[in-house]
């Protein structure tokens, strides 16, 4: 027993020293302050009525009428029965936001490295590494939390899977499934998609040396194993999984039935995302130097260049005051690459990049392989649009592919494998096995490429690069030429000191690791100076970008919106209804109706594609018969910095019966039919859908007839219905086939979709009680499911453990 405390104690330490950096850079959390984090600022807009719901009933909804008219809560933290892999994922994340995502980090990437077999000291310097690369502190600073989320695990998974090909079967299975289980509940589809492209290429190396050594049956196995750990993993999560596939096909992700675009013109047929849309945020061929100097092409799109900069003269020379240019010399454009908005470089470190060429000499195998296979796979997918022969090939022919925008965002398998050849570099420069001369020239060469390529830059810059960037045209138009010679000179300048740093730093690496083969510093010693450098290296970049400038009260971001008059004027009328937000605050902070009233915009990635598809074609656009029929009752205007609820008394309200139904022949029609349509007495409808309801095109209307909205949840709907007559009644309610069951008199009934978007169903004469109830099955099956998985793997970790107590104490 004490030799296991023994051999635990160090990497107890370790986590030890996890926590307190974590709790050291994000520092505010130990006051109660909370990061301020914009995305997440709209997530607690977007979500806040389900959590009311939740809080006054004691039940979760898994439909919200805050936002786009209404949408599943599947992408806003809906909860789940029996998801027992998040409680796990809970108890990890003990931290104070967002210390717990960096925590998490350090964990997962300390895990992998010693699966690599890496002695502990070389693990905590590569998770230091990792944890402070640029990109994953500013994806924290912004609220990219389920990236975050996502990201944190994906070390922990390779690590499963090394472990597994080691031969170590029980562990690598265990800890594979486990790890596996907490990345999908993260409950990020794309990073899960990078990984998995990681995977293969890890897979394809350990088959070629499967093939090599003749071990393919091992290979086999180990594939097996992993495959089981994979299908349970997906089992944990089982209800989430299943309900984001089945909303991903309704949702913009999913296939459109329209084939033209608002403008008229014909839309790219596909089954994901518009290949512009994937490829808007593509990484600049150039940009690739950012990973090895941060502010190579001038930084983030905004950057304080200070009094001492040719940006603050030019401010001056325009006339402004000395505190005037002071406060824009603060927020300089100074970024000049590809890209329309960078909030800081992707930064990965001048230390980690010059031990990463290091590795490429002195790291031999598959490790090696795999990681630079990972890298040089991620950097080209990155360029997107700038590279566009392997892009297109990935987006037609790669499954799902498609279905993910920001192609930049790929450089998160990067920030993984060059730190981890890099310290893995190290420790080879720590064997014995490789004789001094070797390690000498690999240094030789490291040096030479990496610090002769800052050398260049410093030397030739100006002959290399234009430093002209994007919006360079409008800032001329507005202030003129001389004021972007200044910018220029001021990018210029950035390029050249962080060049200058990043020279440094390469030859303090370097001059290091001669040290130590020279036997003039011991291995401990080397650690601990590479630990400063590395801190150093990424910890000043990060401040610059996320600080403890970006926490607040908490009050501030549990709470981040405040009523306006317009808000309290509106929060009198307790009906069920819309509202429309057209303010400048309402345009700035998007999900800030959602939060107060039920909105029909909002701010969501996924929103349904349908509802998306009537925002750009006719509420963007102020059309009102559309927003009569989705009953936008109040619209929230601004004049003269005044805001005031407009009170639209042609809303059609929630529900009302239509004498005639108009049917076209596919969506393209029916959507446009509504431009001109009068909702309040037609109803337009596709061909096949009439047909397969047996509906009519005219119905007897009766004056008299009423349909009276009596009780509302965000799941829940129930009328009273009056009317001499059959007849269509249409609801100013979004239709969502999986999962809004209609109930007349108790029974269940068929509704079927109108208007584009809206539901509908037939309705006989009499007095009628009508009840909507959203039930996804889909949750109930996932549920079962997960329970079931739980169990299994509970049952096996228990089994796992026996067998390793017996065999060992055999």
């Amino acid at each position: 027993m004490s030799f296991s405390i023994k051999r635990l104690l160090p990497h107890f330490l370790v986590l030890i020293g996890f926590v307190v950096l974590s709790l050291a850079y994000f520092s505010p959390v130990l006051q109660g302050k909370k990061i301020n984090q914009s995305d997440i600022m709209h997530y607690i807009g977007m979500a806040e009525q389900q959590k009311e719901f939740a809080k006054t009933t004691g039940e979760e909804t898994y439909w919200t009428n805050s936002a786009f008219g209404g949408m599943p809560t599947y992408q806003l933290g809906a909860k789940y029965p029996h998801n027992y892999i998040k409680k796990l994922d809970l108890a990890l994340r003990f931290l104070p936001r967002p210390a717990d995502y960096l925590f998490l980090y350090f964990l997962g990437f300390y895990m992998l490295l010693l699966a690599l077999k890496v002695d502990f000291k070389l693990a905590a310097l590569g998770a230091l590494a990792f944890g402070f690369s640029t990109y994953l502190i500013i994806i924290l600073g912004v609220g990219h939390n389920a990236k975050a989320h996502a990201i944190a695990y994906m070390p922990m998974v390779l690590a499963g899977i090394i472990l597994t090909f080691r031969r170590k079967y029980i562990l690598g299975f265990l800890l594979t499934a486990v790890a596996s289980g907490l990345q999908l509940v993260a409950n990020h589809p794309q990073m899960s998609y990078y990984l998995l492209l990681l995977i293969l290429v890890l897979g394809l190396a350990y088959l070629v040396e499967a093939y090599k050594k003749k071990i393919l049956l091992h290979f086999f196995k180990s594939v097996g194993i992993l495959t089981f750990a994979a299908i349970l993993a997906v089992g944990l999560n089982a209800t989430s999984l299943l309900a984001t596939q089945q909303y991903a096909k309704e949702s913009t992700r999913g296939p459109s039935p329209l084939t033209i675009n608002p403008d008229g013109s014909e839309k790219e047929v596909t089954s994901g995302l518009d290949r512009a849309y994937i490829t808007e945020y593509s990484y600049g061929i150039l940009e690739t130097f950012n990973l090895y100097i941060p502010k190579f092409m001038g930084g983030g799109n905004y950057e304080d260049v200070g009094k001492d900069s040719e940006t603050y003269e030019a401010y001056i020379r325009l006339g402004a005051s000395p505190i005037e240019a002071l406060e824009a010399s603060r927020n300089a454009p100074m970024y000049w690459g590809d890209q329309p908005i960078v909030e800081a470089p992707a930064y990965v470190g001048a230390v980690i990049i010059f031990l990463f060429v290091l590795g490429l000499f002195l790291v031999k195998g598959r490790v090696k392989w795999w990681l630079v296979g990972g890298t040089v796979l991620s950097l080209l997918l990155s360029y997107g649009k700038n590279f566009g022969l392997l892009t297109d090939l990935f987006i037609d022919y790669v499954p799902f592919y498609n279905k993910f925008r920001a192609v930049s965002s790929i450089q998160v398998i990067l920030e993984l494998c060059i730190p981890a050849l890099g310290i893995m570099a190290l420790s080879e420069v720590f064997k014995a096995g490789l004789e001094k001369e070797e390690k000498l020239r690999a240094l030789a060469f490291s040096v030479g490429i990496t610090a002769g390529l800052a050398v260049i830059f410093l030397v030739f810059k100006s002959a290399l690069f234009d430093f002209e960037g994007l919006r360079d045209d409008q800032y001329i138009s507005a202030y003129g030429p001389a004021f972007i010679e200044a910018i220029i000179e001021d990018r210029k300048a950035l390029m050249t000191s962080d060049t200058i740093r990043t020279l440094i730093l390469v030859l303090l690496s370097a001059g290091t690791i001669f040290m130590f083969l020279k036997q003039k510093l011991s291995e401990q010693l080397l650690v601990v100076v590479f630990a400063v450098l590395i801190l150093f290296d990424l910890v000043s970049v990060d401040r610059q970008y996320v600080n403890n400038d970006n926490f607040v009260s908490a009050l501030k971001v549990d709470k981040p919106y405040r009523a306006n008059t317009a808000d309290k004027e509106i929060l009198k009328d307790k009906g069920h209804y819309r509202v429309m937000d057209l303010s400048t605050e309402g345009q700035r902070m998007p999900a800030k109706a959602a939060y107060f009233h039920n909105s029909l915009l909002g701010y969501s990635a996924v929103k349904l594609g349908r509802v998306n598809e009537l925002l750009d074609f006719y509420v963007y656009k102020n059309n009102m018969n559309v927003l009569n029929m989705l009953n936008a009752k109040y619209i929230i205007a601004e004049e003269q910095n005044t805001v005031f609820p407009y009170t639209n008394s042609d809303a059609n309200g929630n529900a009302w019966f239509v004498s005639n139904l108009k049917t076209v022949d596919n969506a393209n029609e029916e959507l446009l039919a509504l431009e001109n349509l009068n909702t309040k007495t037609t109803a337009v409808i596709q061909k096949t859908m009439a047909s397969d309801f047996n509906l009519k095109s005219n119905y007897a209307l009766d004056s008299t007839a009423t349909i009276q909205l009596k009780e509302f949840q965000p799941n829940y709907l129930k009328y009273n219905t009056s009317n001499s007559n059959d007849g269509v009644a249409v609801f100013s309610e979004i239709y969502y086939k999986e999962g809004w069951n209609a109930y007349l008199d108790g029974t269940l009934v068929p509704h079927f979709r109108v208007n584009y978007v809206l539901r509908a169903l037939t309705l006989p004469k009499g007095e009628h009680t009508l009840e909507f109830k959203f039930e996804p099955q889909v949750v109930k099956t996932g549920s079962y499911i997960a329970l079931s998985s739980s169990i299994i793997l509970v049952v096996l970790l228990l089994a796992g453990l026996y067998f390793k107590f017996n065999t060992k104490r055999d």
